[in-house]
């Protein structure tokens, strides 16, 4: 009786795994039906031509447009020249202001002078 036994498991775990595997294979030829339809509608719907010429509009290079840079302000006037006297006051100003150290005055005052 033991013997019958594990013939009748092992032929249970047999057909539960044929069972199983045709599941599978089934299942897998319904994807891929599945799938050639998809397919077919999307061909069908790119039936059109895939190339048509440009529009008469379009036959031509588009224009050139201007650069979106604006050209440069013209140099404002230069402000006339002050005399030694003018410098040298305002030289002075900064000194007194704090701006300048004796020193820095002293280099820009021989430079004023010289007429650099």
């Amino acid at each position: 009786m033991v013997f019958r036994r594990r013939a009748l498991v092992r032929g249970a775990m047999v057909g539960g795994a044929a069972y199983y595997a045709g599941r599978k294979v089934a299942q897998g030829d319904q994807r891929e039906s599945e799938q050639e339809m998809r397919l077919q509608q999307l061909e069908g719907q790119q039936s059109a031509p895939q190339y048509a010429p440009p529009p008469p509009q379009y036959a031509q290079p588009p224009p050139q447009y201007a650069p979106a840079v604006a050209p440069p302000a013209p140099a404002a006037p230069a402000a006339p020249a002050k005399s030694a006297a003018e410098q040298l006051m305002d030289l002075k100003t900064l000194l007194d202001a704090g701006a300048l150290s004796q020193e820095e005055f002293d280099v820009e005052k021989a430079k004023v002078l010289r007429g650099v």
